[in-house]
């Protein structure tokens, strides 16, 4: 053992773990017995058990992820020794792993899970072959090879921060971006479609992948890249909406214009985003009525959106339904419409659907910030036009006997 680590040891005090015993466990008793975990198998930076330990040129092993931390935090030296230390030099400890795995054993008994055997890391070279691959598959227009590609970046990007950094520096992002727009323009024709499978692998590679670059976002707000996304929302199995709900979200929230009326703009995106914020699942929704608001910033998308016979309806009706996030959208994306020139209609409708009297017992339950001051102006807005137009009585406020 080297001074360095001696020293280490002696700075670290014994950290007993509290692991419930499985005999009391399955009695049901809530019993806890003390495991210490030896010193030389505890991280010097996390003070916990190693799971992927690495040996640094300086001779201190550390876990491979609390050191990779270490190392993007801005740090260029090991923090024991204070010398230089590089994540190319760090050098896995198969000996010292072998050692943890033989006592996590050797403990079962006392509730210690064994370490699973860590997995090798992407290095520079596989990165780089994976975005080769993607890429010269986009080129050929092969949809299926593509696609599991894409689910090979998925995986390695998933399986550590490490990989992840890795191919996101090999232009991992921008050679899925670019295949996306590539393999864009063939027809989508529903989840069966090879294209669309394709498409939807990409997709749920590039959410490993964000915030993504001008030359990415370039690519997915390509008319072609949101004529698929649009179609993907509509007919696409469940996981590749979620996943281009979560691409457009992404794109809507980096604050390019262009982007913006590009998603507005696009052929079905409006009628694909009010089908999707009617899902039954919670995040789903809150993303397409993200995106929707969003796209509402510009003249294009409150065309878009005036022109669908549903948008005010379902903004109307999701307000209390999903979340609190969803209803902070829904009430945004209403007081757009009902503000934008030539409102009138959507007043008109949004009375006749129960707004004013949603709007009034949100702020009764409470709200705050932007959402309070919008939905003030909001009924300001309503209440100017209830003359005119008769109200009815909503599902949600039937049998309630508070007046409004």
């Amino acid at each position: 053992m080297s001074r360095a680590t001696r020293v280490a040891g002696r700075l670290m005090p014994e950290i007993p773990l509290l692991r419930r015993g499985r005999k009391a466990a399955a009695r049901g008793e809530d019993v806890e017995v003390e495991v210490a975990v030896p010193v030389n198998f505890r991280c010097p930076i996390s003070l916990e058990m190693m799971r992927d330990p690495v040996t640094a040129p300086t001779g201190i092993t550390y876990d491979r992820e609390s050191l990779e931390g270490w190392l993007a935090r801005g740090h260029d030296t090991c923090p024991v020794t204070g010398r230089p230390v590089r994540l190319a030099d760090l050098v896995p400890n198969h000996a010292t792993r072998r050692m943890i795995q033989d006592w996590c054993v050797a403990n079962r008994a006392r509730g210690v899970e064994r370490v699973p055997t860590p997995r090798v890391p992407v290095g520079e070279d596989d990165a780089e072959e994976v975005v080769a691959e993607v890429s010269a598959a986009a080129r050929r227009g092969d949809a299926a090879a593509c696609g599991g590609v894409a689910a090979r970046a998925w995986a390695l990007g998933k399986e550590s921060e490490r990989n992840r950094r890795c191919l996101a520096g090999a232009g991992a992002a921008r050679a899925l971006s670019a295949a996306f727009r590539q393999l864009a323009g063939e027809p989508v024709d529903g989840a069966a479609n090879a294209v669309s499978g394709a498409l939807g692998e990409i997709l749920a590679a590039l959410t490993v992948f964000f915030p993504l670059d001008e030359e990415c976002r370039r690519c997915i707000a390509s008319p072609p890249s949101l004529r698929s996304l649009a179609s993907l929302l509509s007919h696409g199995e469940l996981a590749a909406r979620v996943s281009a709900a979560v691409v457009l979200r992404e794109l809507a929230s980096s604050g390019d214009r262009h982007a913006l009326e590009a998603i507005a703009r696009a052929h079905g995106m409006c009628d694909a985003l009010v089908g999707l914020v009617t899902s039954p699942d919670k995040g789903t929704s809150e993303k397409a009525l993200a995106v929707l608001d969003a796209a509402l910033c510009v003249d294009a998308g409150i065309d878009s959106a005036r022109a669908h016979a549903l948008t005010v309806p379902v903004l109307v009706k999701k307000m209390f339904r999903v979340s609190d996030m969803a209803t902070d959208f829904a009430v945004s994306a209403l007081w757009r419409l009902c503000r934008a020139a030539g409102a009138a209609s959507c007043r008109g409708e949004a009375l006749r659907v129960g707004a004013f009297q949603k709007l009034l017992l949100l702020l009764q339950v409470g709200c705050a910030g932007v959402t309070k001051e919008r939905a003030s102006e909001l009924l300001k807005m309503l209440n100017g036009s209830r003359a005119s137009v008769e109200c009815i009585e909503t599902v949600d406020f039937k049998g309630l006997k508070r007046p409004f």
